[in-house]
């Protein structure tokens, strides 16, 4: 049993890499075929075996996909908010220390989350009922707090907010359209970063392999807040990493750009492992790879949960190795490439993934969503305020 369990991890290891480095191709699209594949493999395995490989992949997933993200901006849609200060890092030559202060979010975040499960246990069922009415109202005062914090000018902020909810209300309620959210947020922080580089005629400089210098208190505090934010967030309906990172960027005040990093990296694993608690606490699934398990599971037994917990502490360790390893990988080649000719490929590639997972009306998202994520940076303006594009749906499924 200890071997298939560890052949397991290691072929979800292998998927998450696939799907962390691979822009477009998410956990669920692989989850999904595990499942309507699964009567083959439940001839020659079992479904916990089946459940393992995708709590590795998700658990891999987590500390790689922010190399493409920040590296070739082509945000996955937990990550689309490391863009923004991964890749002012990477424009002045710490893209590598960018990665590691996610990976270091992630990996803290992992092991603090799992020490503190037994309390997250006895909490989930306490919090869920007296929150989840108010998640709305909570939403529209971060957005308007977000907003009022704005320097530049706060009517740009809102009009921009508006902009992007608008265009999240109309793609989410598309009937006709698959992977909405590729589309929508490649453009508004993949293409759109992309294009405004290209006017700037950016070039990537050198980049320095460094290890970050982040305070401990700092690094300290601001897992403890992603633990806090991520666990109330991870079982409610609707709300993501980039939503509770959001949230706890406020809870943080002025938050510099490595510890934000930090944050988000943190965030996107908690809310995976807190779904699985989640899952088994109060039956709710909120992501796709745990919709997934439960269907292959059926029932989560607690020592099922204790297994797949001390599964993902293992995934973690190897997908720590291979994300620093895959880090400086990138690092070295990606100043030797035309970065011209990069991002025009990089465009490129998204634009055929988008016509690929959601046809001709993806397109006409993808341009839209690129002219409005062009407009925050020309008017100096908080590229956070396009999260809108997800909130304003959020906010409004919640209140009305």
């Amino acid at each position: 049993m200890i071997i298939q369990i560890l052949i397991a991890i290691l072929i979800g290891v292998l998927l998450g890499i696939i799907t962390g480095l691979t822009p477009g191709i998410h956990i669920n699209l692989i989850s999904l075929l595990i499942l309507s594949l699964s009567p083959i493999f439940l001839n020659y395995t079992s479904p916990l075996i089946l459940a393992i490989i995708i709590v590795a992949m998700a658990i891999t997933h987590t500390f790689l996909d922010t190399i493409p993200s920040i590296f070739l901006g082509a945000p996955d849609p937990n990550q689309v908010l490391s863009v923004l200060p991964g890749h002012k890092l990477l424009l002045k030559g710490f893209g590598y220390e960018a990665i590691i202060l996610t990976v270091l979010g992630s990996l803290s975040a992992l092991i603090l989350s799992i020490a503190f499960a037994p309390l997250i246990f006895f909490l989930i069922p306490k919090i869920y009922p007296i929150i989840k009415d108010y998640i709305g109202y909570l939403l529209l005062i971060i957005s308007a707090l977000l907003i009022l914090r704005e320097k530049t000018s706060k009517t740009w902020a809102l009009i921009i907010f508006f902009l992007a909810g608008t265009l999240g209300v109309l793609t989410l309620n598309l009937y006709n359209i698959k992977n909405p959210l590729f589309s929508l947020l490649s453009g508004l922080f993949g293409t759109s970063s992309l294009i405004i580089s290209l006017k700037n005629k950016i070039k990537i400089p050198k980049q320095k392999i460094t290890y970050p210098n982040i305070k401990s208190k700092t690094a300290i505090k601001t897992i403890s807040i992603s633990l806090l934010v991520g666990t109330v967030c991870s079982f409610l309906p609707g709300l993501g990493p980039s939503q509770a990172a959001i949230i706890a960027s406020q809870l943080l005040k002025k938050i510099e750009q490595k510890a934000f990093l930090i944050l988000v990296g943190s965030l996107s694993t908690i809310n995976m492992v807190i779904s699985f608690i989640a899952l088994y606490t109060i039956n709710k699934a909120r992501n796709g790879a745990v919709i997934i398990i439960s269907k292959i599971l059926e029932t989560l037994t607690l020592s099922n949960l204790i297994l797949l917990l001390a599964c993902s502490l293992v995934a973690a360790s190897i997908a720590t190795m291979l994300a620093i390893f895959i880090t400086k990988f990138f690092s070295k080649v990606i100043t030797k490439i035309n970065y011209k000719i990069l991002c025009l490929s990089i465009i490129s590639l998204i634009t055929l993934l988008t016509l690929f997972l959601s046809n001709l009306i993806g397109i006409l998202i993808l341009i839209t969503a690129t002219f409005i994520g062009i407009i925050a940076p020309l008017k100096n303006i908080g590229r956070n305020h396009l999260m809108g594009c997800l909130i304003l749906p959020i906010t409004l499924y919640f209140i009305l």
